[in-house]
């Protein structure tokens, strides 16, 4: 069967770790990263017989303000329920989840593949890990990691395509990191993966596969891809019964493998968690804190894109920018409080990251100078740098410094297409490369006191003529 005859259908259950200082249900140190083996335990998270966990409030709070940022429905009651399976680093037998009740439902992700509706945004604990030494024939169980806040977003099965669910899962993280609630770095394990996909045409559908914990977006990317290409191929020998089985990823060899069947709920045996009570977020000791997370949330990342695209920032800014929260935060700022040449401040920042160190007050003078033209913007980069190091205002590094005069940009660009010819003419066929060359004669008529980047964008808006 031809290819363009298929239709890929993914899913994701994305888990996160949050970034809280105890424990789900006890009061151990949350942050069990390089910590030694098992040094982080107590009985409750032990799973020790008459153990009783207690709910930890910021861990609550923190799933809430995600569900509020990705615009899912808060629910007026929730509760936690004990999901049952065996696994060795799961020491009580069955993990504290939520299933019919969770705090949030619905919601979305954009990404520039199209949107991504979301099923639910739910709260549980993480289990241990099992540590398997290098040629033994045994493993060692840490539970430094057992009883960890873990936040689960599930989305609906709206992702078409690999680069779709890697672009979805970069945009969860960054919304994560936007608002302080986990660290999300897959590496370490703080933020992992399961992908449910399957291929569909109009003779049926293949089996549906999940892919267990896979640790980094290329591997995603790249076990979603294998898979895709597998069940196409197999497509005409799937029972007419769709199946559900999961696979593993084997990142040495780029390929996934069988595992086993897939649970479905009923093999759970979910049932509310009598430890717990259920808890009411319409009551004042919540219903005032949602309130108050609702008003104060950050720009999300799609927002910020948006407005960086309107005042011209280029993508390849954009995703430095969105990526970095320090950066994102002082780019809002600029946006927000309609700062004077916005976009030649943001470059400012996203070229030197030592001006994010700069009271928001000297954001305002940065932008007041450039668009007065009282000095370059390669001439107030300088000044930034210093005024960091030193502690001074802009105002007085502007009165008390020697070599600040303003380079006229336009004038110096106007010289040197005049005086270059040739190379106007070789631009304009298309040899956009001996632009280098037009920008380093500007620099050094300029004597480096001007941006390279506005003597660039200059050049390009004289020569598009």
């Amino acid at each position: 069967m031809k290819e363009s005859n298929f239709q890929t259908v993914i899913g994701l259950e994305v888990h996160a770790q949050l970034n809280t200082k105890s424990k789900m249900f006890c009061s151990c140190d949350n942050n069990a990263f390089q910590k030694e083996p098992n040094s982080l335990t107590c009985p409750i998270c032990m799973g020790m017989p008459g153990t009783l966990p207690v709910g930890n409030r910021e861990a609550i709070l923190k799933t809430i303000k995600l569900g509020l940022a990705l615009g899912c429905e808060i629910q007026k009651v929730s509760k936690f329920d004990r999901k049952h399976y065996f696994y060795p680093d799961l020491p009580k037998g069955y993990q504290i989840s939520q299933y019919d009740q969770p705090f949030c439902e619905g919601g979305n992700v954009s990404t520039s593949l199209g949107d991504v509706s979301l099923n639910r945004v739910h709260l549980e604990e993480d289990a241990g890990k099992l540590v398997h030494p290098a040629g033994a024939d045994y493993s060692f169980v840490d539970l430094n990691r057992a009883g960890t806040p873990l936040v689960e977003i599930v989305s609906e099965p709206d992702i078409t395509s690999p680069a779709m669910a890697r672009e979805y899962l970069e945009t969860l993280r960054t919304v994560l990191r936007t608002l302080g609630v986990s660290d999300a770095d897959m590496e370490k394990g703080m933020m992992r993966a399961d992908a449910n996909i399957s291929v569909k045409s109009k003779a049926g559908m293949s089996e549906i596969v999940e892919i267990k914990n896979i640790n980094s977006f290329r591997f995603v990317e790249k076990a979603l891809a294998y898979e895709e290409k597998r069940l196409r191929e197999n497509f005409e020998k799937w029972p007419k019964k769709t199946t559900k089985v999961t696979r593993g990823f084997n990142a040495d060899r780029n390929e996934t493998f069988a595992m086993r069947e897939k649970e479905e709920a009923k093999d759970y045996r979910y049932f509310p968690e009598p430890d717990l009570p259920p808890f009411d977020l319409t009551a004042d000791e919540f219903a005032s804190e949602i309130e108050k997370m609702r008003s104060g949330l950050p720009t999300m990342p799609t927002v910020l894109k948006a407005e960086l695209e309107k005042i011209g920032i280029t993508q390849n800014e954009i995703r430095i920018i969105v990526k970095d929260k320090n950066l994102a935060d002082k780019s809002s700022y600029v946006i927000k409080e309609k700062i004077k040449s916005p976009d030649k401040v943001i470059r400012i920042l996203v070229n030197n990251r030592s001006a994010l160190n700069l009271p928001d007050e000297s954001l305002v003078k940065v932008g007041e100078m450039i668009s007065k033209a009282q000095l370059s913007s390669g001439v107030i980069k300088k000044m930034v740098e210093e005024a960091v190091k030193s502690g001074k205002s802009l105002s007085e590094i502007s009165e008390s410094s020697n070599n600040m005069e303003s380079v006229d940009v336009s004038a110096i660009v106007e010289d040197v297409i005049a005086r270059n010819q040739d190379a106007v003419v070789k631009y304009k066929s298309g040899k956009t490369q001996v632009l280098g060359f037009l920008v380093g004669e500007a620099m050094r008529e300029a004597k480096g006191k001007t941006d390279p980047e506005e003597v660039r964008n200059k050049f390009q808006e004289e020569l598009k003529n």
